[in-house]
């Protein structure tokens, strides 16, 4: 299989592990695999944490054989019809299988990444969340746990179900809550409102209310991405910003701290973020 040298270049990861997927589909029509973990997790468009690519994933039944390959890692394993869906013409796992076969596989990052982006496909609209649409997802997630126990991994998986929010918007969000958890942080809340200027709203990834400090995850994305600066140059998105700090800050007098994926790597990465604007976990 062939694509465009410029077409692949310019594509991200997911983009180009979406191509491998096409081919590998193509390559292997005939041995009745479904394309399922951090594939299908392509495939629906789940948010995936440091995603570099790799082999791409299918689960075939348990009588078949087939050796996996570099480009392609087969799984062993039952699938109930309902857990077959097609998207863009290629047989997956459905949504709720593929994170669960995520959490029993995958680090906890990843897998809560994954986790909170499905939750979030099902029960939030904007900034809305449909508390019935969330207990829905939640008690199917828990009846996968109750019906592969013993299966590997099916104790992470019951954490990560647990602890999922659909109200992460990004996996650094996932995973700075991840962490600050490990911190012992606990009383976590996320997508917090400040009344901001003329009647309108700010919105703060997370508020840390035993310790009375907002954190927010700064991706590089937002000043990069034209689309996401929507006309504006980089100067202004960093200034428009600053002010909107400024006014948390003041509204609220509490402390606001910023960091990015180098200080979300590890919760001792994050303790030392915070231990630098005076910030520790409760005792």
């Amino acid at each position: 299989m062939y694509i465009a040298r410029d077409e692949w270049t310019a594509a991200r990861p997911a983009d180009r592990h979406r191509f491998a997927i096409l081919a590998a589909v193509r390559r292997a029509r005939d041995a009745g695999g479904v394309v399922s973990h951090l594939s299908a997790a392509v495939l629906h468009g789940l948010p995936l944490y440091r995603f570099r690519g790799g082999p791409v994933h299918a689960m075939v039944p348990r009588s078949a054989h087939p050796p996996s390959g570099r480009a392609l890692r087969r799984h062993t394993g039952a699938l109930d019809p309902q857990d077959v869906v097609v998207v863009d013409g290629i047989r997956c796992t459905s949504l709720g299988r593929t994170v669960f076969d995520i959490a029993c596989t995958e680090p906890r990052e990843v897998a809560l990444s994954c986790a909170d982006g499905a939750l979030r496909l099902v029960a939030v609209r904007g900034r809305r969340v449909d508390s019935d649409a969330q207990t829905l997802w939640r008690d199917a997630m828990r009846e996968r746990v109750v019906s592969a126990r013993g299966r590997r991994g099916v104790r992470e998986a019951a954490w990560v179900i647990e602890f999922a929010d659909g109200r992460a918007e990004l996996p650094g969000e996932s995973v700075s809550r991840l962490q600050l958890h490990r911190l012992g942080f606990r009383d976590i809340d996320l997508q917090v409102a400040v009344g901001g200027p003329r009647g309108s709203a700010y919105f703060v990834d997370i508020a840390l209310r035993d310790v009375r400090t907002f954190w927010e995850f700064d991706g590089e994305v937002k000043y990069r991405d034209p689309s996401l600066r929507r006309g504006r140059s980089v100067e202004d998105v960093v200034l428009d910003e600053k002010r909107r700090e400024d006014w948390i800050r003041g509204v609220t007098q509490w402390r606001l701290c910023r960091g990015g994926f180098a200080d979300i790597a590890s919760p001792e990465a994050l303790a030392a973020r915070l231990a630098a604007f005076g910030v520790r976990p409760p005792r």
